[in-house]
């Protein structure tokens, strides 16, 4: 019998439903990055009680699913959050661990100042109310890459709270509409990083690397207003562009400095909300939208078989696409949350409030801070749309594919070609190029240069239209033939040469 379509939550979407048993991986999917490194500890969103779930009414197909994030991002800092120790991407193992890092008996925490702006900076960004006095308190847990036995965070009065992240969902049957969505920030909290155990199934052993210990984080919260993968991987975007953008964070999320825990739960409309699970440390955008709407497919599937879903916390396997039950959810009385006894309160100012005389290395003025705030992604678009006279959804793929607005604004510095067609043949020709070849724009062997001059050709219809997609269409294993393709075509213009002779060049391009 056919699977029944069910509508949830995202607009334009339907999903067909396979019976399975729970739990079990019912659909194929990519995986996502290791899970063994993970930023453990308790979600910041609000705990569900359980519920058994009641066997839907008959006919009834129509469910709501409710998504809210907590993003991790790594500050861009020369060093970690208490201590001097340097910060750096694939040193050695525990060659930059201090004695506090290592939790000797006697050493205390020194605040970065460089992380105190960085998370101010962010709040400022995301329209957050920044508290002009914020407090760390310590979360007890035990794993042996946190050799305190207890995280430094900041539970019970973050340093900014009540924001607000605008976002762009692509719709229309040809995904060419953009609608702005808005998702509510509950607050940006400041925090330690833990270590890496790093498994050894050969030898059946753990190792423990702590350079990571202790190096700053943003934990910035996300109320659930999302409803689907796609929602939550652009939202996760736009942040990611945001704290690119703000330089206070790389946000790479190759290097885990960026991770992401999915708090998921669905519900039928109209009824209280269902109970949630959480997926953790997923740390790509793709795969955080496979793995939540995984888990929506999942938990609806449990409850149409009259099941219940647990309160727990899952992980994204890599190679089956599908979650995996963990662990039990902590409740906040696991963690013995208790004020952190050798910091004060970290007091902010603003030009109002800021004390007469006062050292400028010794306060932090928000107003300053505020003043250096660079220009942000949704500026940025409205500044291409209007100079270009682009459409809006041309300029969020400039902006969402990682150097192809640098690579874009260079050709057009360099041809005399119109910028609507410079757009096209950049997000439609070349775009399609690097995903041909399967490339990064850093990676292309097209140089901005060798596209302008392309362009310049076709402008002064010295070679067609078709001539010159005929260029970029070069075999796979032989990209920068592209490059030299170029080359011999503008000689042959230069020397004057007929178009018979262009014609033979491109019709040999598969031999260059």
């Amino acid at each position: 019998m056919a699977a029944p379509m069910m509508r949830w939550g995202c607009r334009g979407r339907r999903w067909a439903f396979a019976r399975v048993d729970g739990g079990s991986c019912h659909r194929r999917g990519a995986p996502t990055g290791s899970t063994s490194n993970r930023i453990r500890g308790q979600s910041s969103v609000a705990q569900q009680p359980l519920h058994t779930a009641q066997k839907p009414r008959k006919g009834e197909h129509k469910w709501a699913a409710v998504v809210g994030l907590e993003i991790h991002a790594q500050i861009s800092s020369n060093s970690k959050l208490f201590s001097g120790s340097q910060v750096r991407f694939s040193a050695p193992p525990n060659s930059l661990v201090s004695f506090f890092d290592a939790s000797l008996p006697g050493t205390l925490p020194v605040l970065n100042r460089r992380c105190v702006e960085a998370a101010v900076m962010t709040g400022l960004a995301l329209n957050c109310h920044i508290n002009k006095k914020s407090l760390f308190d310590r979360k007890h847990y035990f794993y042996a890459d946190l050799p305190a036995g207890y995280q430094i965070t900041q539970q019970r009065l973050p340093i900014a709270v009540n924001g607000s992240l605008i976002y762009g969902v692509c719709a229309g049957k040809k995904q060419s509409q953009v609608i702005p969505k808005m998702v509510r920030i509950k607050q940006i909290q400041l925090e330690q990083d833990s270590g890496k155990s790093l498994h050894d199934d050969l030898r059946s052993q753990t190792l423990i690397d702590l350079n990571r210990a202790g190096v700053g984080l943003l934990e910035v919260v996300l109320e659930p207003d999302m409803s689907c993968g796609e929602e939550a991987a652009t939202a996760v975007r736009e942040l990611q562009l945001i704290l690119q953008a703000l330089g206070t964070s790389q946000a790479n999320m190759a290097e885990g400095q960026l991770r992401v825990d999915a708090n998921i739960s669905v519900h039928h409309p109209g009824e209280p909300l269902g109970v949630r699970t959480e997926v953790k440390n997923l740390n790509s955008i793709r795969f955080l939208a496979k793995a939540i709407d995984y888990e929506i497919q999942r938990q609806i599937n449990e409850l149409e078989n009259g099941g219940e879903i647990l309160n727990e916390t899952r992980s994204f396997h890599q190679k089956l696409g599908c979650t995996m039950s963990m662990r039990d959810k902590e409740g906040k009385q696991d963690y013995r949350f208790m004020p952190e006894p050798n910091l004060p309160p970290l007091v902010l100012y603003d030009a109002t409030s800021l004390p007469a005389g006062a050292d400028p290395q010794q306060v932090i003025n928000i107003d300053q801070i505020r003043e250096t705030l660079p220009e942000l992604p949704s500026v940025t678009r409205e500044k291409l749309v209007q100079q270009y006279g682009m459409l809006l959804e041309h300029s969020f793929t400039l902006l969402n594919e990682v150097g192809l607005l640098e690579f874009f604004q260079n050709v057009i510095k360099e041809t005399r070609a119109e910028p609507k067609k410079v757009t096209s043949w950049v997000l439609n020709t070349f775009l399609g190029y690097l995903k041909q070849q399967n490339l990064a724009v850093s990676e292309s062997p097209v140089t901005p240069s060798a596209l302008a001059e392309l362009l310049d050709l076709l402008d002064s219809r010295t070679i067609s239209s078709s001539a010159a997609k005929q260029v970029m269409d070069v075999k796979k294993g032989n990209p920068r033939a592209v490059n030299k393709l170029i080359g011999l075509v503008r000689k042959a213009t230069q020397s004057r040469a007929d178009p018979v002779m262009i014609k033979e060049i491109l019709e040999k391009k598969m031999s260059l």
